[in-house]
Formats: structure tokens, sequence, C-alpha cells
């Protein structure tokens, strides 16, 4: 039985992306009556209500040939987020329950409806499923935005920010996580989750830097190197890969903090060097900046201008639009010219 469009009363003899509504369609029409969509599958879940009221019946449900039409006609009153994804697919099996903890911590902001494709194949050819996951957020009767494939939790949040209000208790995502345990010098917890971010995501190469930064932060450059070695040509020339390389390399170069630490009150140019590097080693770009131009200006001889070349590989590690390769580029060429 065909698909009919709610908003045209029509059979939907295209594919749902092809009868795309507006982007301000997530804001849906007053609803006419006590009773207006009250048998909607998923309706309750756009109910203001507390947290502790939203079941997860109210958010999440499955979609088959019973309810699909129900499902586009209830989505003129709530947004709905279809999830078509099939029993065999990795990929699905790891973003589903990304979306459905998403579904509970929005509260009925959307309801999350899940279709099997391979169980209903004629269901996924008339919405224009080519591959799963395929994610497509339905409201007013039409496609507001979609995407394809397994994105990571940070990922899928920022996507949703776009049409939602976050929650405003909502828990921090593995990926922020891991960068406050990283912060805190909490390194072992920081690896531990990127590890599990690259097993889940292994095409997300942004994990396997962040994988590979905390090894060089546990001292085991040769394990950071191999992982970037891995990386596709493309991600290993880019920015981030290089600022991770290098600061195995500064690492290399540094002597040991219990070393610095040794140098005590010393202020020598090769005193000054030395912190540099281990501020560099350390991914402490900031400070490794500040003190390489400190010394060009007292000792511009001082290792053949090797505070100058320093300077250069850093920001040839951080990229040319990092904010700290602007600002110290134009430090330098003032100093210079």
């Amino acid at each position: 039985m065909p698909i009919i469009d709610p908003r045209t009363g029509e059979a939907l003899t295209a594919p749902l992306e092809q009868n795309a509504a507006p982007h301000d369609a997530l804001t849906p029409p007053p609803a006419q009556g006590a009773d207006a969509g009250a048998d909607a599958p998923g309706q309750a879940g756009h109910k203001e209500a507390p947290r502790e009221e939203v079941r997860r019946e109210d958010v999440i449900l499955d979609a088959d040939a019973s309810n699909i039409q129900q499902i586009l006609e209830a989505s003129m009153q709530v947004p709905f987020l279809l999830d078509c994804w099939a029993p065999g697919s990795e990929q699905c099996q790891t973003l589903m329950p990304v979306l459905e903890k998403l579904a509970l911590e929005y509260r009925g902001a959307f309801v999350l409806a899940r279709l099997d494709v391979e169980a209903n194949p004629e269901i996924a050819a008339q919405l224009g499923v080519a591959s799963v996951p395929d994610v497509k957020l339905v409201s007013q009767g039409g496609l507001v935005d979609g995407f394809q494939g397994a994105l990571p939790e940070k990922a899928l949040r920022d996507w949703l920010g776009r049409y939602f209000p976050a929650p405003e208790d909502a828990p921090a995502s593995p990926e922020e996580l891991a960068e406050a345990a990283f912060e805190a010098g909490d390194v072992a917890t920081a690896r531990e989750i990127y590890q599990t971010l690259v097993e889940q995501y292994p095409q997300h190469y942004a994990y396997q830097i962040g994988l590979a930064r905390t090894l060089v932060a546990e001292g085991l450059g040769d394990d950071a190197r191999s992982v970037l070695d891995n990386l596709p040509p493309e991600e290993r020339d880019a920015a981030p890969a290089r600022g991770v390389r290098a600061s195995i390399e500064f690492g290399e170069r540094a002597l040991p903090q219990a070393e610095i630490d040794a140098l005590g009150e010393r202020d020598d140019s090769d005193a000054q060097f030395q912190r540099a590097l281990r501020h560099l080693a350390d991914a402490s770009y900031e400070a490794g900046l500040e003190s390489l131009l400190r010394l060009m200006q007292s000792d511009r001889a001082y290792g053949d201008d090797a505070a100058r070349k320093t300077l250069l590989q850093v920001f040839d590690a951080l990229g040319a639009d990092h904010p700290l390769t602007v600002t110290y580029r134009r430090r330098l060429f003032a100093q210079l010219y």
C-alpha cells in the first residue's frame, strides 16, 4: 500500500528527499481541538512534562507498514527522527543506542521511529533509502534534514542543535569527557575513552588522532607514530596529525621533566630553549611559543637561530589558520621587521 503524503493527500511517488519541508517546519501548528493528534503514535512525547514522567514508549517506537502513515501525519504536530536501519549493519548497531539515549534526553522534542529496512523494503524504497543507517528528520510531513552513516555522539548533538535547544542538564559526550580527562592530567582515562571511540567509529579519524595525543603524553611516542602512520594520506598530512607528530618530535628533543625541574632558576638561553621544547612536547603550545619568542628577543643567534626555526615548525604543525599561528606569526614578523 503506498504511503500518502499528508500535505497533498496523494500517494508518495518520489523519494521523501524530493518532498522536502523548509527548515522552519519544526515549529508545529497549533492543535485543532482538545483531542487533536491524540491517537498519533508517539504524540505523547511532545507534551511538556518533568523528566521523570517521560517514558521510553512515548519517545521511541518501531515503524512499519502498520503505522508509517500515522507517523507522517503525526509529524504535522511533532518532529520525528526516522532511523532507517538493518539488523546486519554494525554501523546501525553502533548508532541506534546513541539515538535512543538522545531521544530520552530531549524529552519529546522529537520522537525516534526505527524502521527495519530489511523487514520493510517497500516502505524503505518509497522513502528513498539507498543505504543504512539513513536518518531522516521529518516534520509537517516532509524532510527537513538527514544524514547517512553512524555519526558519533558529539556530532549527533551538534546536528540536533541546528533544530532543537539542547537539554539544560545534558551529560557530557564521550569526546568531552576524554578532553576533560586529558586537560586534568588523567591521561589513562582519556586514552581508554579514545580507544573505545576508535573501535566504535574506525572511520572517524579525529579519534585516532586523539588516541595518539594520549600516547604521546604517556611517553609512548613510537605507538603514537604507528597510529598516525596508519591514517589515510589526506588525514596523515593534515594539521591535526602534523601537530601530534610534532609533539612526538619535540618530545624526542626535549629533556625529561625531572631534568627541566633540575634547571631551577637558570634563565640562560639553553635553559629557556629546553623549557620551550618541554612545553611543546606537552602540547602547551602557547607557553612554548611565548618562550621561543622571548628567546629570540634576548639571543637571536642561539643554536643557529633555533628559536625562529622552531617557531616555524610549530606554525606548520598547528596549521596556518590556527589562532596561535595567526597571533605569533604576526608577533614574529613584527620582531623581525
